[in-house]
C-alpha cells in the first residue's frame, strides 16, 4: 500500500487526482462541523447515541448526526435510495431493460437515484424533526429550540427539514465529484472517512488521559492496538479469501482465424455481500424501538423492549443477539441472489464455448454454481454473525471506553475501502505505465 502511493505521487496525473479527492473530503468534513440554528446539541446527541441504529449512522457520518451539524444526514439517503434501486432494477422490467442499455441507461437510473435520494432525505429529515421535537431528554426537554423561529415549532421544523436536505445533496454531489474527478468510489471514500474521523476523535480523548499520566490509559490503548491489529489482519485475511471456478472454452474455427481454447476462472468472494446484510439487520432491529418512540402511547412496550429484549433478564440481551444472528443470515443468502445469478452465468458461458470440466453445459451449471453459492454465502454469513459480536467483546478487554471506537460494520467497511483504494491507485498506475510504452 505504502509503495502504491510512493507511486502514484510519482505520476503528475494521479497526484492531481489524489489531491483533488482530499480536498474534497476535507469539505465533506468542514460541512460535518457546521451547526444548525435552533438545535440543542446535548439533547440531540443524548437521543442519537442511546439508539443503536442511529449511533451506527452517526459513526458513518463522523458524528455529524449525533451534532446535528449540516450534514447529519450524510450519504445515508443516496446510499438508501441505490440500495432500492437495486431492488427495483431486478422486480421491474422497465429498470431492468434501463440498466442493460449501457452508459446512456445507467446515466437514467442515476437520475432516478437522485430524485429518490432528495424524497428519501426530506423523510428523513421530518423523521428528525418528529423524533427529537417533542421529547428527546431524559427530562423530557426538546431537541429544538423554537426561540429563533418565533416560537413555533412548524416553522424550526420547515428549516431544518430545507437544511438537512440540502446538506445530502451537497454530499451526494460531493461523492459524485470524487468518482468522476478523484480515485475510487466517491461514496465510499465519504463513508470511510467519516468512520475514521469518528474513531480518531476518541482516540484522540483516550491519548490526552494517557499523556496526562494515567498509566491504565496507557496499557489500555497498548492492549486496543494489539487487538484492532489482530482482528484488521483477520478480516482482511478473510474478505481476500475467495473460490475461484475453472471455466475451459473451446477452441473454435472462424475462416482462417481460430478463437478460443482458453481457461478461465470464476471467482466467487466469501464476503461478496459485503457489508450490506449487517446494515441491513441492524436497521431491522431498532425499527420497533424507532417506531414506539415516535408514539407517547408506547412509552412503557419501549421500556419492556429495552429491559427484555436489548438487555436482557441479566444483562446480555440473548433474544436481541439470536435476532439478529437470524437476520444476518437471511439478508446475507437474500443479497447473495441478488448478485450472483447462476442461470445467468451458466448461458452466458454456454454461449461464449465454455464449460466446467466435469459438469455439463446449461442447468447442470446452473445448479453447481447455485451449490456452491450457496455454501460460500453460508460460511460469509458465520463470517458477518461473528464480525458483529467478537470486536466489541475483544475492545471490551482493553477499556470499556474503546469499544464504540470501531462498530462490526465499520471495521469491514475500512477494509474494503481501503483494499479498492489500492486496486484502483494500482490499476491506473498501470493504466499510465501502459500509455508512457505505447508512446
Amino acid at each position: 500500500m505504502i509503495e502504491t502511493l510512493k507511486n502514484a505521487f510519482r505520476n503528475k496525473d494521479i497526484r492531481k487526482k489524489i489531491i483533488m479527492t482530499l480536498l474534497l473530503l476535507l469539505l465533506f468534513r468542514v460541512g460535518c462541523y457546521i451547526p444548525i440554528p435552533g438545535l440543542e446539541r446535548a439533547t440531540f446527541e443524548q437521543a442519537v447515541t442511546s439508539n443503536d441504529f442511529l449511533a451506527l449512522m452517526s459513526g458513518i457520518t463522523g458524528s455529524a448526526l449525533a451534532n446535528g451539524t449540516l450534514f447529519a444526514l450524510g450519504i445515508g439517503p443516496y446510499i438508501n435510495a441505490s440500495i432500492i434501486m437495486q431492488l427495483l432494477t431486478v422486480g421491474i422490467p422497465a429498470l431492468e431493460r434501463l440498466s442493460k442499455q449501457g452508459e446512456e441507461g445507467r446515466k437514467k437510473i442515476a437520475n432516478i437515484t437522485r430524485i429518490v435520494t432528495i424524497v428519501l432525505a426530506v423523510i428523513q429529515s421530518v423523521g428528525i424533526i418528529v423524533l427529537f421535537g417533542q421529547t428527546a431528554g431524559q427530562d423530557g426537554e426538546s431537541a429544538i429550540n423554537t426561540v429563533y423561529f418565533g416560537g413555533q415549532m412548524w416553522l424550526a421544523g420547515i428549516f431544518m427539514a430545507i437544511v438537512y436536505t440540502a446538506g445530502s445533496c451537497i454530499v451526494m454531489w460531493i461523492g459524485e465529484r470524487i468518482t468522476e474527478y478523484g480515485v475510487g468510489n466517491g461514496i465510499s471514500m465519504i463513508i470511510f472517512v467519516g468512520i475514521l474521523s469518528t474513531a480518531g476523535t476518541t482516540l484522540v480523548e483516550k491519548f490526552g488521559e494517557a499523556f496526562s499520566g494515567d498509566i491504565g490509559a496507557i496499557w489500555s490503548i497498548v492492549a486496543f492496538i494489539v487487538i484492532a491489529v489482530v482482528i484488521f489482519f483477520a478480516i482482511v485475511y478473510v474478505d481476500l479469501a475467495e473460490r475461484r471456478i475453472p471455466v475451459q472454452y473451446a477452441k473454435q474455427v472462424r475462416g482462417t482465424k481460430m478463437y478460443g481454447g482458453q481457461s478461465s476462472v470464476i471467482p466467487m468472494k466469501i464476503t461478496g455481500s459485503g457489508v450490506m446484510p449487517l446494515i441491513f439487520a441492524y436497521a431491522i432491529i431498532s425499527l420497533p424501538s424507532m417506531i414506539m418512540s415516535l408514539i407517547p402511547s408506547c412509552a412503557d412496550a419501549l421500556d419492556w423492549w429495552t429491559q427484555e429484549f436489548q438487555n436482557g433478564p441479566a444483562g446480555t440481551g440473548i433474544y436481541y443477539i439470536l435476532v439478529l444472528c437470524v437476520l444476518i443470515f437471511i439478508f446475507a443468502f437474500f443479497y447473495a441472489t441478488i448478485q450472483f445469478n447462476p442461470e445467468d452465468v451458466s448461458r452466458n458461458i454456454q454461449q461464449n464455448g465454455g464449460f466446467i470440466q466435469g459438469i455439463r453445459p446449461g442447468k447442470p451449471t446452473a445448479e453447481y454454481l447455485s451449490r456452491i453459492n450457496k455454501r460460500i454465502t453460508l460460511f460469509g454469513a458465520i463470517f458477518l454473525t461473528l464480525v458483529a459480536f467478537i470486536p466489541s467483546i475483544a475492545f471490551s478487554w482493553a477499556s470499556e471506553d474503546l469499544v464504540s471506537v470501531f462498530s462490526t460494520t465499520g471495521i469491514l467497511i475500512v477494509v474494503s475501502v481501503a483494499l479498492e483504494f489500492d486496486k484502483q491507485l494500482q490499476s491506473q498506475i498501470l493504466m499510465k505505465n501502459y500509455k508512457g510504452f505505447l508512446k
